[in-house]
């Protein structure tokens, strides 16, 4: 079982930066993905970036591309999102989420299959909050 915990959580004005990290204990292990996702109130939860560690290979949402960065540290068992230029929109709880899917899946469909399946593993969140 693998167990995931979130920080770096705050609140920044429009334009500023902010750098989210994942812990990771447990048994990780062979081929897996990491991913992290959003979600804002009253809205569905998204995905925002994820990576597959083996190559580093990475997606992400439209909505992030070039502001955002997603990154592993495997000797740290850390998850990061460096998170630049935030804007109002970028409000929401952000979660941490790792499964065990071939590299294809992790960054073509992990984004939606990741909502709908029982094998993923997700944080508590850490809130971010762009304002004024």
């Amino acid at each position: 079982q693998v167990q995931l915990l979130e920080s770096g959580g705050g609140s920044v004005h429009p334009g500023g930066s902010l750098t989210l990290s994942c812990a990771a204990s447990g048994y990780i292990r062979g081929t897996h993905c990491w991913g992290w996702f959003r979600q804002a109130p009253g809205k569905a939860r998204e995905g925002v970036a994820s990576i597959y560690p083996a190559d580093r290979g990475t997606t992400y949402a439209d909505s992030v591309k070039g502001r955002f960065t997603i990154s592993r540290d495997n000797s740290e068992n850390t998850l990061q999102l460096q998170m630049n230029r935030l804007e109002p929109e970028d409000t929401a709880m952000y979660y941490c989420a790792y499964d065990r899917v071939v590299r294809h899946n992790c960054l073509s469909t992990f984004f939606s299959d990741a909502l709908h399946s029982a094998s993923v593993a997700w944080g508590r969140g850490t809130h971010v909050n762009v304002s004024s």
